[in-house]
């Protein structure tokens, strides 16, 4: 396979950025966040205890609570987490003192719990339902003169911790979940090119030791930008058609992973295949190109520019190489058995796939975002 000069440089600067294989780049990005993190929890914290008494809220370590629960790695998480807490906390400081007005306990409360899930699940807040409950217990349950003073000041001391959470999130080393996408999807383009190569290596050979890593790493980086893109559309847009940008390409990462799947099925067992290699040099090339368009697919995400295409590299006329090659080579098929035959058919066609969502990956994703787009040959 022929690499392009630029791309091997920008494959080796996302790795120095955003992969975890060495040390130096998790020192410098990962460590670093974490310790921001916890930086700007323990003032969050600490300054809604400060802030409670001076305010004539009581009591002010639910405060302090809340901020710590609602502020997430980035801000779109914590908008997130802070819509779920205020939402479990309003709710259950309602039903809490409604129920505290009628019955005794624990009927009441018991009646209390149970209308809070039910109420959260209807209308769609699952995740304050759990929330709900432990307010609704505070109000009920805590030995006080007044249900109502405990609902109003349960919910001022969530308020309290929102707002602090907040504006700590915004202001103070402000972390956005869109710019972890966007480099949390090249290293995933990275990752599937590894894992496509690893599968390539066993067709016609042995499999890498690390095919069934690989596969599970790429997986694992499906799932945290999955949860990163949930977080980012919370956040104002970053301009014009990151959201829609971002959910296509995490889209299509899902959609190549499945046919990098399909792809190592369909060359189980091909170790001793003689029939592939008839198909040379139309594979390999048509493999070792796409395996460069992961590379030029992340450094295009890594800058945000899609509408330039690759130089030199082409897939539809690999694609359609690779057709003429298999066309040519059929009439002697008769002294291949029947298995060596199909899987070589299966190959192409998960290729063709492959080669064809990466190439929409990139120009689909242009167009979201509003480029200028460039004739393509």
């Amino acid at each position: 396979m022929k690499f392009d000069k630029t791309w091997s440089q920008e494959r080796l600067a996302l790795k120095l950025r955003v992969g975890p294989g060495s040390e130096s780049g998790l020192l410098s990005w990962e460590r670093r966040r974490l310790l921001i993190h916890g930086a700007k929890t323990a003032f969050s914290a600490a300054l809604c205890w400060w802030l409670a008494p001076r305010l004539g809220l009581h009591e002010g370590y639910w405060g302090a609570i809340s901020a710590i629960i609602v502020l997430q790695s980035n801000f779109g998480a914590t908008i997130s987490a802070s819509r779920d807490r205020i939402l479990g906390t309003i709710i259950g400081a309602i039903i809490g003192f409604s129920f505290s007005l009628v019955g005794s306990l624990p009927w009441n409360y018991v009646l209390a719990i149970f209308a809070a899930i039910v109420i959260c699940g209807l209308f769609g807040f699952r995740s304050s339902s759990r929330l709900a409950g432990v307010t609704i217990t505070l109000v009920m349950l805590v030995q006080s003169s007044s249900h109502k003073a405990i609902a109003f000041d349960r919910v001022m001391q969530v308020l309290l911790g929102i707002v602090v959470a907040i504006a700590v999130t915004t202001l103070v080393f402000p972390d956005r979940a869109r710019l972890a996408l966007r480099d949390g999807l090249a290293q995933e383009y990275l990752v599937l090119g590894a894992f496509f190569a690893a599968v390539l290596e066993g067709f016609r050979g042995t499999p890498p030791e690390n095919l069934a890593a690989l596969r599970e790493d790429a997986l694992a980086m499906l799932r945290e930008n999955n949860q990163l893109l949930e977080a980012a559309r919370n956040e104002p847009s970053g301009g014009p058609g990151w959201r829609e940008g971002l959910g296509m390409l995490a889209q299509f990462g899902r959609s190549i992973f499945d046919a990098l799947v399909a792809l190592e099925l369909a060359v189980h067992g091909s170790s001793e295949d003689a029939y592939a290699q008839r198909l040379e040099p139309a594979l390999g090339k048509l493999g070792g190109d796409i395996q460069a368009g992961f590379h030029y697919v992340a450094a295009c995400i890594h800058h945000w520019r899609f509408h330039v295409p690759p130089p030199d590299l082409h897939l539809e006329d690999d694609i359609a190489a690779l057709e003429d090659r298999m066309s040519a080579v059929r009439p002697g098929g008769l002294a291949y058995s029947q298995a060596e035959i199909l899987r070589a058919y299966a190959v192409q066609l998960h290729l063709k796939q492959i080669a064809r969502l990466l190439r929409a990956s990139r120009v689909e994703t242009s167009q979201a975002i509003g480029e200028v787009q460039k004739v393509e040959s």
